[in-house]
């Protein structure tokens, strides 16, 4: 390695700057990067000890079901690991035909393409993104979409979260200044750490008064909410007022990859512009046969969608019972905040401690000193999972202070 001084190293970098990494010091507490693998049912091995799996976004549980096993291996045995290639040149099998079909009539658009990962059809989002553009978007959009941005040729204004209110202003302002400008509002569908869904009526309705296209990345909700599970847009009935849809597998289909979904010509001006298309090499054959099945799996089955929402209410209400604030939350993402980093990493410790494996997150995924335990619910859940989560944040805040003395019996089940 080359010797360059200290104070000239562009590799000299300080991990200490992060709050949550210095509590991770101080605490000796590990939450992050560790070795696990799930079961099937709603927990998890985590390096060789069983646990009720409380922190993954397997929502339907169909990660693991045999059906989408199943058409992985048989396409992992057909086609091999990889098509060792971008989609332009070698790296189109007819399974991405078959996906694309498969989720542009499941959302109802005209065309859909499917990406090696969530996060890259995001940042396909910037080749929509001209000079002379601007882009309008949630202080909690998902780092991909934030990325996505960036990466754009436009100019990029970020409204308080969900504060449909501001954002007119600052539709008002730009079309004053820059009366030419195009204008694309960008938001999360279901917003990964705080659970709550975007202001969809609201922005659909600043989109038709402002003249804006609206992206909504659907990579929590799709599959998971509305009565054919298609998403917020279903959920509140406005399908056909989203302009383009991002989205991924990784979620409630069992899988991995991305896709975008919408007008055709919008579609295929992102096979050949976006370069987190162009040059990555494809989605795998086993990713796209899972993808394929699960999609089928979850539309034929709403009975999954039923329940881990109504497991996500009962979790809500035992929390709050226990004193803890779960947010705004209507979805199984139930963010738990504890405050401050130390306080969060000891809480997981002792949450692990009690069995249950939950995330913890702080900055910059939330606010300096509003570190949250997100709990995620899956399908695969049984109620006795339910009380032990319950009972493990009993236990845990005890431990830590977070919660008082309460005797067993007031742990709302």
């Amino acid at each position: 390695m080359t010797e360059i001084q200290d104070a000239t190293d562009a590799f000299r970098k300080d991990l200490s700057s992060s709050t949550f990494v210095r509590a991770m010091v101080e605490t000796g507490v590990r939450p992050f990067y560790r070795t696990m693998h799930m079961t099937g049912d709603g927990e998890a091995v985590v390096e060789g000890r069983n646990v009720v799996m409380a922190g993954c976004n397997d929502y339907l549980g169909l990660s693991t079901d045999p059906r989408v096993t199943a058409a992985a291996a048989e396409a992992l045995t057909r086609y091999g690991a990889s098509c060792s290639g971008a989609r332009t040149l070698n790296g189109t099998l007819p399974l991405h035909g078959e996906l694309e079909a498969r989720i542009a009539d499941f959302l109802g658009t005209e065309a859909a393409a499917v990406v090696t990962t969530g996060f890259q059809a995001n940042l396909a989002v910037a080749a929509l993104i001209g000079r002379g553009d601007i882009v309008f978007s949630d202080m909690s959009n998902h780092a991909s979409l934030v990325d996505g941005i960036r990466l754009g040729a436009g100019r990029r204004v970020l409204y308080p979260h969900s504060d449909t209110a501001r954002l007119d202003t600052l539709l008002e302002q730009a079309a004053a200044a820059e009366p030419t400008a195009g204008k694309v509002l960008v938001t999360d569908g279901m917003f990964s750490m705080d659970g709550d869904l975007c202001r969809l009526p609201a922005l659909t309705e600043l989109a038709a008064r402002h003249g804006a296209r609206l992206v909504v990345d659907g990579a929590h909700d799709i599959g998971l909410l509305g009565p054919g599970g298609r998403g917020v847009a279903e959920h509140f009935g406005l399908m056909d007022r989203v302009d383009l849809f991002t989205g991924t597998l990784s979620k409630c289909f069992g899988s991995t990859g991305g896709f975008l979904a919408g007008p055709a010509h919008v579609i295929d001006y992102l096979r050949y512009s976006a370069r987190s298309i162009l040059f990555s090499a494809s989605m795998p054959p086993a990713a796209l046969a899972a993808g394929i099945a699960a999609l089928g799996i979850a539309a034929a089955e709403p009975w999954r969608r039923r329940r881990v929402l109504a497991l996500a209410e009962a979790l809500r209400a035992g929390l709050r019972a226990l004193g803890y604030d779960t947010g705004d939350s209507v979805t199984p993402v139930v963010p738990v905040l504890i405050g401050d980093a130390t306080t969060c990493a000891l809480m997981w410790q002792a949450l692990l401690d009690e069995g249950v494996f939950a995330n913890a997150v702080g900055a910059p995924a939330v606010p300096e000193g509003r570190c949250v335990i997100r709990v995620t619910v899956q399908a695969t859940h049984s109620d006795v999972h339910l009380e032990r989560i319950l009972d493990a944040f009993a236990a845990a805040g005890r431990r830590v202070g977070r919660v008082p003395d309460l005797p067993a019996q007031a742990v709302a089940r």
